[in-house]
C-alpha cells in the first residue's frame, strides 16, 4: 500500500465517523479540524497532492474537507 493509499484510507475512516453528523458543513468542518490537528504537515501536503492529482478513492466528505484545508493553507502562505 502506497503512502497516498494509506492516507486516503485514514481520511475516509475519519469521514465515516463524521458521516452521521446531520449537517454536511459541520461534518466537513469536523473532518478538516481533525486532519489539521492530528496530521503532520507532510501528511497534509501528500493528501493535498493526491487531491490535486484527482483524489482517487477519497469519499465526498473527506474530499471536501481536504479541499477546504488546502485552500486555507494556500491562502495563509
Amino acid at each position: 500500500m502506497s503512502g497516498s493509499e494509506h492516507l486516503v484510507r485514514m481520511a475516509n475512516d475519519i469521514g465515516n465517523f463524521f458521516e452521521s453528523e446531520g449537517d454536511r458543513d459541520a461534518a466537513i468542518a469536523g473532518i478538516a479540524a481533525h486532519i489539521r490537528r492530528f496530521w503532520e504537515p507532510r501528511m497534509r501536503r501528500k493528501i493535498y497532492a493526491h487531491l490535486d492529482a484527482g483524489g482517487e478513492g477519497l469519499g465526498d466528505l473527506p474530499r471536501a474537507a481536504i479541499r477546504q484545508l488546502a485552500e486555507k493553507e494556500s491562502a495563509a502562505n
